[in-house]
């Protein structure tokens, strides 16, 4: 077992980079399914592997591998998990099985590419959550950009070529500034300590003043910002959910979004603690804005999938405002961590789980207006259960994961900042509001369009990837400390102890990494 341990994270991340390969040379579209299906289950019981042995005792990195990479600049293999990145790994192995699933039943000669740049896609965002290097991190930050930007280039709707190109260039311009930060950091690091190291590890003990923490924690703040998106960044959002196919957007509302809230997590807070409490209020601000924003233009929409994807902008203001609320003595406040925590993993499964529902009606109907449907509860009550348990975890029903992540972050928030927390709240109203318009729209009323009325119920395919995601959303509101239970030292320690990050963090990576060697 502990050899298994000492390895489990690279094969996490390159068994799905391996399976893209073998994928694109599969010799039929029927036997690069089975490749893809049966590495992506594999990757799944690692990451369940990764959860049951797990000490969530502890804050520090485990499962720790450490290995020079490019000694003479300080670059190492480094990879391992924390409370931090343990729900977000196991979420993406999670919903890559079931992605594929949706997938089956196509057969064309382009679809042994897409199923390989799933794969790739897999071992990106993997890696980005394991990485503990920066180099090694911003390597599968921008790998992650590659099979997306083809994903909806090649595979998007009308406007695929302006929604990739818009997605790329809003996310190459963060990466850059993030880069060039990082630059600054590594060489402050060897000013400091004579040795050059790319080592997020030891990057934590750089201390700067507040000026220069500024600028940085500007760079990477920005860089994360476009990925959640946080208000005013967020325009490329809308588009790439709309042009890009339903499992592009499940990933990237799943996942690919999370990247961003997990870096200010990572890198922003701990790396530049003073520069990140004088921009907290600017951050929490951006965030409200984002919550009310988001939710009054998703209530306007006409489109289904753009009314979901304009209610990722309000979703995730919520993370950020969990994730910036620092209390009077300077401490985050634990509360509102522990739910952005909780909500990254909600979002991933009540959004997915949204997106594959519109793709599931678009593919019979070929629209996504909302004034083309209704009624559809009469003849599709399978599709129309699912609808609306997504629905209600989205809305934060109490008994489902939404409530649970919101209504942390909205304690800790109103402990730190009352006004924010006040305003952040009609974000909920809002989003029941325009939540329930969607499903009245689509599920209600007269059945009066005869192409709706021959509509057929989800098929068992369908079901088995949405019935796992309908009982998650629940599991994750009955039994929230199942889930937080292994996060909440990590989560602690960061909230209590994030100026002094750098000390009883690398102590534990050094336990960490004897015992994985």
């Amino acid at each position: 077992m502990q050899l298994i341990n000492s390895y489990i994270l690279s094969f996490l991340v390159f068994m799905p980079l391996v399976a893209a390969f073998a994928v694109f040379l599969s010799p039929s579209t029927a036997v690069a399914r089975w490749v893809a299906m049966g590495s992506s289950i594999l990757v799944f019981l690692g990451g369940l592997h990764v959860w049951y042995w797990f000490d969530g005792s502890s804050p520090a990195l485990q499962f720790v591998e450490s290995y020079d990479w490019i000694p003479t600049f300080g670059v190492k293999y480094i990879l391992g998990v924390d409370g931090l990145s343990l729900l977000l790994v196991v979420l993406t192995t999670f919903l890559l099985p079931l992605v594929l699933l949706s997938q089956w039943h196509i057969d064309n000669p382009r679809q042994k590419t897409f199923l390989a740049l799933l794969l790739a896609l897999e071992s990106g965002m993997i890696g980005a959550l394991a990485a503990m290097d920066v180099v090694f991190f911003y390597v599968f930050w921008e790998a992650m950009l590659i099979p997306m930007y083809f994903i909806i280039g090649v595979w998007g709707g009308k406007r695929r070529i302006y929604a990739a190109t818009k997605f790329i260039l809003y996310t190459v311009l963060g990466s850059l500034l993030m880069l060039a930060a990082a630059v600054l950091l590594y060489f402050a690091h060897f000013r400091q300590n004579g040795v050059y190291s790319t080592s997020l590890l030891d990057l934590y003990s750089v201390r700067l003043p507040v000026s220069e923490q500024m600028w940085l924690f500007t760079a990477f703040a920005v860089a994360f910002a476009i990925k959640v998106p946080m208000w005013p960044f967020h325009t490329w959002l809308p588009d790439a959910h709309v042009e890009a196919p339903t499992v592009g957007s499940v990933l990237l509302a799943g996942v690919l979004l999370k990247m961003g809230t997990y870096g200010l997590l990572r890198f922003a807070v701990p790396l530049f603690p003073e520069a990140m409490v004088v921009a907290a209020p600017i951050l929490i601000f951006c965030g409200v804005v984002g919550i009310i924003y988001g939710a009054l233009t998703a209530w306007v929409q006409k489109d289904a999938k753009k009314m979901v994807a304009y209610s990722s902008v309000s979703h995730l203001g919520f993370v950020v405002i969990g994730t910036f609320a620092v209390m009077a003595g300077g401490e985050l406040n634990v509360e509102a961590l522990t739910g952005a925590t909780y909500q990254m993993i909600n979002h991933g499964i009540s959004t997915g789980a949204l997106f594959f529902l519109v793709g599931v009606i678009y593919e019979r109907r070929h629209t996504r207006q909302l004034s083309d449907f209704g009624g559809l509860a009469e003849n599709m009550p399978w599709f129309a259960t699912l609808l609306i348990i997504a629905t209600l975890s989205s809305v934060g029903l109490p008994g489902t994961g939404g409530f649970v992540g919101e209504f942390l972050i909205l304690i800790g928030v109103f402990q730190a900042m009352p006004i924010a927390a006040m305003f952040a709240s009609l974000g909920v109203l809002l989003g029941a509001v325009y939540m329930l318009t969607l499903c009245r729209k689509i599920l209600f009323g007269p059945l009066d369009n005869p192409e709706n009325k021959v509509l057929k119920d989800l098929n068992a395919r369908e079901l088995g990837y949405l019935v796992p995601l309908a009982v998650l959303a629940i599991v994750m509101g009955i039994f929230p400390n199942a889930f937080m239970g292994k996060t909440k030292p990590a989560i602690e320690h960061l909230a209590k102890h994030y100026k002094n990050y750098s000390l009883d963090y690398k102590m534990g990576y050094d336990m960490s990494d004897k015992s994985a060697n």
